[in-house]
């Protein structure tokens, strides 16, 4: 499915295209925030408190925790997703107690919920149930101990305790080597500097010209609290203006500048939106097709083949192909990794996108060397292999089975090659369609407009035109143009889930338009599409 397979929306009165001028908008502000947009983080804003209570915005964070906390003690989201940010907000309002001298007695309850929440349940749960966030088993163990060093330091009856014990099958053993690897000064991968903030040690190479540490608030205010008031001064304005901008929360993971320029633009051309982005956001891709493996989230973080992936596949939409043969340097005898040589697990919606940039360049380049060939055969394959039994697909990277769907189906349809393929675009949409609910969304906990976004957009790759596909797509175009409603729930995975806002409004925008053009007499405005989310930003 090309491109060239959708036509211009264009407003009747004013003949001018409502995506269009929505799209602009958004890819406006990837340019006036450079950093990227990101909710704000329970994780990295306590951190903040526990850490680096000298930072400005130290009350309007823990004001923030406060309000963020479940009726049932817990912070976050759903299931296992809670348990890391439930032990960072804990472990903050403990340090802010004994900090607060006795003036901060209100926290005692909100607290001692926290504690309750943990040992009775979050910590109680194997570590096999647990999701595979990143760093769980260093984040965890360091937050447990920080935890009980606090509770046997403070007198308050109102808190229990006991000490809080780690869940059945989690150990210290790998924390207590990373740290100890740390403190010597060994070469770690580059992207541990994103969990530096409990590792005890700060990075060896960091200086006075570093911005951010590992892309992550945390990492950075733990190096500024250890390196002393005088070092970091471009770290020190870093927090301070993301502090600024979200009135003291801050997000995680920033900055994201590549990923959320190349997720944007190219979502918005696959649905067939006009952009013309400035030259400052399109020179941040071109490092995909001219560094030797790639390009990275953002500054303080390695490169990656997801990220190179899709920004070669925004620029091929935006009519400058490049060769991926940088993507050479992540190919294993499974796929594609996100990194080499330093990843546990396999990523489908990594290798769907490989899929996206090596279609993309035998697509422009049909006499391209046979191993580009066999990569896009490869790659047809090897996607079907990790379906699911009734359709889905599910990945690392992301809590919700539409997103990876709509990864996968979006590369199989467009660049798939044989009866694979086909057979499992057909799977996944019918399995999409199965799943609607009643009123016309889709979503793992409750629906919400990103998971109906991706999965409108699986019915509308799916080479379909059965009258039960537009009745789901016309009912899931309806669900997005209602009023928008709560927060939109975090659901990429980072040290917690989290949500990069720009992002998951350029999926919603972009399911918006390919509904519109399918749907006969289908509401063409382009309105907030059901999306609320508080961004934290620069």
């Amino acid at each position: 499915m090309s491109d060239g397979a959708f036509r211009v929306l264009a407003d009747p009165a004013t003949g001018r295209d409502p995506a269009t001028d929505a799209a602009r908008e958004l890819i406006a502000g990837l340019a006036l925030r450079p950093w990227g947009q990101v909710a704000a983080s329970v994780y990295e804003s306590a951190r903040l408190v526990a850490d680096a209570p000298w930072l400005p915005g130290h009350d309007e964070r823990i004001g923030f925790l406060l309000r963020a906390q479940r009726p049932d003690g817990a912070w976050g989201p759903p299931e296992g997703y809670a348990l890391v940010p439930t032990l960072s907000a804990t472990d903050a309002l403990l340090a802010a107690l004994a900090d607060g001298g006795g003036t901060r007695t209100h926290l005692l309850a909100p607290a001692a919920r926290g504690l309750v929440v943990l040992s009775g349940r979050l910590l109680a749960a194997d570590a096999r149930t647990l999701p595979d966030t990143p760093a769980l088993d260093l984040i965890v163990p360091a937050l447990v101990e920080s935890i009980n060093d606090r509770l046997d330091r403070v007198t308050w009856e109102q808190l229990p305790t006991p000490p809080l014990t780690l869940p059945p099958g989690l150990g210290v053993d790998r924390l207590r080597a990373v740290r100890a690897a740390v403190a010597a000064g060994a070469a770690l991968p580059t992207k541990l500097a994103h969990f530096y903030e409990v590792l005890g040690a700060m990075p060896t190479d960091a200086g006075p010209t570093l911005t951010a540490v590992g892309a992550s608030p945390a990492a950075t205010a733990a190096w500024l609290s250890a390196a002393g008031p005088d070092a970091g001064p471009s770290a020190h304005a870093f927090l301070r203006e993301l502090i600024r901008d979200g009135r003291g929360p801050v997000p995680c993971p920033t900055p994201i500048t590549v990923f959320e320029r190349a997720w944007v633009l190219s979502g918005l051309r696959r649905a067939g939106v006009a952009v013309n982005p400035p030259a400052a956001v399109l020179d941040t891709l071109t490092a995909a097709a001219t560094a030797a493996t790639g390009v990275a989230t953002g500054e303080g973080l390695p490169t990656d083949a997801d990220t190179t992936s899709v920004a070669l596949d925004a620029l091929a939409r935006l009519g400058r192909p490049a060769d991926p043969a940088g993507l050479w340097a992540y190919e294993t005898t499974d796929g594609f990794c996100t990194w080499p040589g330093s990843e546990d697990g396999f990523s489908v919606t990594t290798n769907a996108h490989v899929l996206d940039a090596f279609g993309q360049h035998v697509a422009a380049y049909p006499d391209a060397d046979a191993r580009y060939h066999r990569t896009v055969e490869r790659l047809s394959a090897v996607l079907p292999a990790h379906q699911l039994a009734d359709g889905p697909w599910q990945d690392r990277w992301h809590a919700s089975p539409y997103y990876a769907t709509a990864c996968c189906v979006l590369a199989l349809a467009e660049f798939g090659r044989g009866g694979a393929a086909v057979e499992a675009v057909d799977r996944a949409a019918g399995w999409v369609l199965a799943n609607q609910r009643a009123d016309g969304s889709w979503g793992r906990w409750g629906g919400t407009a990103e998971e109906t976004a991706y999965a409108l957009q699986v019915l509308l790759a799916a080479p379909t035109g059965a009258p039960r596909v537009t009745d789901a797509v016309a009912r899931g175009h309806a669900y997005l143009h209602r009023p928008a409603g709560p927060e939109h729930p975090p659901l990429w995975y980072g040290k917690e889930l989290y949500c990069p806002t720009a992002i998951v409004r350029s999926a919603v925008l972009a399911a918006c338009r390919l509904a519109a053009v399918h749907v006969p007499g289908a509401d063409r405005s382009v309105v907030d599409c059901g999306y609320q989310a508080t961004k934290t930003s620069t």
